[in-house]
């Protein structure tokens, strides 16, 4: 049986805009580029789990708190 994921929503975006930070800024400080960054918060890129747990630990919450699985 084959299950749809959807996509992966996420909250990068609004924290980085909280924490008042640019694109720039937040690839630096978590080691990738700003391109990175902006494919991430428009959705056209996944991060891996990896890189989804140093965002969430960046902003000091829950991966689950930062993404979230769509019905997409």
């Amino acid at each position: 049986m084959k299950v749809d994921m959807g996509g992966i929503q996420n909250k990068v975006a609004l924290f980085r805009k909280k924490f008042g930070i640019t694109q720039g800024e937040l690839a630096e400080r978590i080691g990738v580029s700003r391109q990175t960054v902006v494919a991430i918060e428009k959705g056209n890129y996944t991060p891996s789990l990896l890189l989804g747990f140093i965002i969430a630990k960046f902003f000091g919450k829950k991966v689950e708190e930062v993404f979230e699985l769509s019905d997409k």
